[in-house]
């Protein structure tokens, strides 16, 4: 049975521009609802690992759904809130600090692994929903022998761990690059 994660592609949310707090909330709203760009190549170890699965899942969000697609237009698609990204939290006093997209993203995150987690799901609440994404893949992998997930960066990584936990062995930690494909076999 084998298991692999892959990072969807590069959104085409592609905006750059310093922002307030405040406007980065809107920013990750067009983030959640933008689709991936399409590529001329993705990693050869990617287009194999799809191309030999007996099944795709993916989250429910617009740029999972479609790297899936672009990887593999011909197979079955599973699309399950399930496997959505962990979301970030946001600040509710009004800041007027600007910072770029990408620093906004280091800094929540720091923050949510820290225990910060206001208007989103917690550190321990997104561990049990790997635990349980987890254990979806796994009745999966039994049923269809191979499965890939076309998830998120941080989510995968906590799916990761579970399987882990679980004793799936990985020849190399999960990658959060775009496309990044990492395969999970059980051993016995």
């Amino acid at each position: 049975m084998k298991i692999s994660l892959i990072r969807h592609g590069k959104s085409k949310q592609i905006e750059n521009n310093r922002l307030t707090s405040q406007e980065f909330q809107d920013w990750v709203k067009k983030y959640d609802i933008s689709g991936v760009f399409e590529e001329n190549n993705h990693p050869k170890e990617t287009l194999e690992k799809v191309a030999a699965v007996n099944l795709l899942v993916t989250s429910n969000l617009k740029r999972s759904i479609e790297s899936a697609s672009l990887l593999h237009q011909q197979k079955r698609i599973i699309s399950d809130a399930l496997f959505r990204e962990a979301e970030l939290p946001f600040l509710s006093v009004k800041c007027r600090v600007k910072l770029s997209p990408a620093n906004w993203a280091i800094l929540l995150r720091c923050l949510w692994y820290s225990g910060f987690a206001r208007q989103c799901e917690s550190l321990a609440n997104a561990r049990q929903r790997a635990k349980r994404a987890a254990i979806h893949l796994v009745k999966y992998a039994e049923e269809y022998h191979s499965v890939a997930l076309v998830g998120h960066g941080i989510f995968n990584r906590l799916i990761a761990e579970e399987l882990r936990k679980a004793g799936w062995k990985s020849n190399r930690k999960t990658s959060s690059r775009h496309w990044a494909c990492t395969t999970y076999s059980f051993c016995t």
